[in-house]
C-alpha cells in the first residue's frame, strides 16, 4: 500500500477553484496548529483521527498534513486501510508551504 501525495504547487492551485473540491485536514499537535495553519483547514490531531474518521468527506478529495509530511502519511496510510481512496499527503507538509511563501493564518481559532 502507497502514499499518493499533492505538490504544493498543485494544492494551491486546487485552493484556487471556487468552491474547491477538496478537504484539508491538519493532523499536527494543538499547539503546532496553534501557530499557524492552511486556510481551510480543519484540525484534527493524529492521536483523534479513529474517533473522528466520520467527519472525513468521501466525496471529496482529502490533503492530509502536518509540518513535514510524516504524520500526515500515517493518517493517510490508516484511511486507505479503512477504505478511502480519496486522501493525499502534502509533499514536505507545511514546511514545504512555507517555503514556497503561501499564505498561513493563526490556527487559534481551530482550538476553542
Amino acid at each position: 500500500m502507497f502514499v499518493k501525495e499533492i505538490e504544493v504547487s498543485e494544492l494551491s492551485d486546487l485552493l484556487k477553484q471556487t468552491p474547491p473540491n477538496l478537504h484539508l485536514v491538519d493532523v499536527r499537535t494543538p499547539a503546532e496548529i496553534a501557530a499557524g495553519i492552511i486556510p481551510g483547514t480543519q484540525a484534527m490531531p493524529l492521536t483523534t483521527l479513529p474517533l473522528r474518521i466520520t467527519e472525513i468527506p468521501k466525496d471529496k478529495q482529502v490533503v492530509f498534513y502536518c509540518r513535514t509530511g510524516a504524520r500526515s502519511a500515517q493518517a493517510c496510510l490508516f484511511l486507505a486501510q479503512q477504505g478511502f481512496d480519496n486522501v493525499y499527503n502534502l509533499r514536505g507538509g507545511i514546511i514545504n508551504w512555507a517555503r514556497h511563501s503561501l499564505p498561513i493564518e493563526p490556527g487559534q481559532h481551530l482550538l476553542g
